[in-house]
């Protein structure tokens, strides 16, 4: 596989960039990308074309080309000296250091498994969530207002449409913010694939088709986010539940919802159920907010409660079953029934693939990456504790001192 940057000079409008990767994209064994802001392509080839007849496929359109680099192992330059850097996951930190390190001079290749890029804040996390609290709150204010001469009305929820409106609405700034930063900076490249440390400083990358790539680099950067965290409640692997992710892109309005947390996740969707119009249970496992001030989970079972939420502290599920219509929580509280329920306990690192243990990372009792005050892992370079090992010092973090 080998990756090639190509200026192009004589385009003057988005157009005729289509038209010059589409010369590209039809040449065997070629994946290209066309930027008329940057006037430059960025070209993926399996080598069943050389670069005379890339160079000719653009000129066929009437521009002029040029090649600017090439490289084979990824991440291996055949031109220049710069800094090789390699970012596994493609969230908004990622992005972030992507970009800083690109402006800088080095080539970045950052390295993706799930099916769509920038993380859990823009597709299944903030962006989302805060859409659909939006429109909850819209909803909930139709029939909960002060004001005199403005009737109170009981409004018709299509759950349907709302989704359909927020995931435009998402695609939009995954689309502005990081596959259009792709498309125009050459000096990021995107590997799809599952990463696994084969040493400090080489990546194997599995694809979801079995391919397996190789990426070498200078500095590597872990930022793999997290999935939910689910709770070992006996039965509760067995049912359909809902995590945040599912329950932000349901299209029927559960009737009954209940949940199993009592942080943030938990309660912004709970209340947004509720003012969309579900019955809401909500069951902590402590308090609410329990990591945070408890003034305020204390202020906030009072609102649910007077929203007409009912709220179980210290309660967790003695086991979870479903009947096939509906969900059935055995707990000291007695038996509450459910035609949905949201497990929303806490995220779970996405390191445990990542071969960390061949390289020296420490990690915690849940998998996270331990780093100390300067996000520096605990993988020894071979330069002395803290002690850089060359003029570069290594990115996935030098031994601590």
């Amino acid at each position: 596989m080998a990756f090639v940057s190509m200026s192009i000079t004589g385009m003057t409008c988005d157009h005729c960039a289509r038209s010059a990767q589409d010369a590209l994209n039809a040449l065997p064994g070629v994946s290209a990308s066309v930027s008329f802001a940057r006037a430059q392509a960025r070209i993926e080839t399996t080598g069943e074309t050389d670069a005379a007849m890339l160079v000719k496929a653009v000129e066929s359109k009437g521009f002029g080309a040029s090649l600017e680099t090439a490289t084979d192992e990824i991440g291996e330059r055949k031109t220049g000296n710069q800094l090789r850097v390699a970012i596994v996951g493609t969230g908004s930190g990622a992005f972030a250091a992507a970009i800083k390190a690109a402006e800088e001079g080095a080539v970045v290749t950052l390295v993706e498994g799930a099916d769509v890029i920038g993380g859990t804040c823009v597709n299944v996390g903030c962006v989302p969530s805060k859409i659909m609290i939006r429109g909850a709150h819209i909803a909930h204010m139709q029939v909960h207002h002060s004001f005199d001469g403005i009737a109170q009305n009981q409004p018709a929820i299509d759950r349907a449409a709302l989704v359909r409106q927020q995931q435009t609405r998402v695609e939009e700034p995954r689309h502005a913010k990081y596959e259009q930063i792709l498309a125009d900076n050459p000096g990021i490249n995107l590997i799809r694939g599952w990463a696994r440390f084969e040493d400090a400083h080489t990546l194997s990358v599995t694809g979801a088709d079995g391919e397996k790539k190789t990426v070498i680099a200078d500095r590597l950067l872990i930022v793999t986010n997290a999935r939910p965290a689910i709770p070992d409640i006996p039965g509760l692997s067995d049912t359909p539940y809902w995590t945040s992710t599912e329950a932000l892109v349901a299209e029927q309005m559960p009737k009954h919802l209940a949940i199993i947390g009592g942080s943030v996740v938990a309660l912004e969707l709970a209340q947004a159920y509720l003012h969309l119009g579900a019955e809401v249970i909500i069951l902590a496992r402590s308090v609410q907010l329990s990591k945070e001030d408890p003034a305020l989970g204390a202020a906030l079972v009072r609102i649910f409660e007077e929203e007409g939420a009912r709220v179980l502290l210290n309660t967790v599920p003695d086991e979870v079953t479903h009947d096939g219509r509906d969900f059935i929580l055995t707990s000291q509280a007695g038996v509450i029934r459910a035609d949905r329920l949201m497990v929303a306990t806490g995220r779970q690192p996405n390191a445990e693939q990542l071969g960390l243990e061949k390289i020296g990372v420490q990690t915690s009792h849940n998998g996270a990456v331990v780093i100390d005050n300067r996000m520096r892992t605990s993988a020894d370079y071979g330069g002395g504790k803290g002690q850089r090992t060359s003029g570069r010092s290594p990115g996935i973090g030098r031994k601590r001192g």
